[in-house]
């Protein structure tokens, strides 16, 4: 079953989507700094905007998989069973 962030996600549009990773990655930076000098009150907030970053990369990979053409597909796939050898 999807999440209720998941189903979010597919709703935002490609801008929407690095701009929300580019603000969320620079989020995490500064509680990565604040947790590091003086400490979180809730370190776990640190896994959850991780994991909402790894949301967006996958939304916004999924999507270019998506518009890709039948000859980069045939090339990934490729790649991908060489990577399984």
């Amino acid at each position: 079953m999807a999440t209720k962030k998941f189903l979010e996600l597919q709703d935002f549009s490609d801008s929407d989507l690095q701009s929300e990773l580019e603000t969320t990655q620079g989020q995490y930076q500064k509680l990565k700094f604040d947790h590091a000098v003086k400490g979180l009150d809730n370190p776990l907030v640190l896994r959850e905007v991780r994991r909402d970053i790894a949301r967006l990369q996958t939304e916004i990979r999924r999507r270019e998989v998506a518009n890709m053409s039948e000859e980069q597909l045939a090339k990934r796939s490729k790649i991908r069973n060489r990577r399984r050898k």
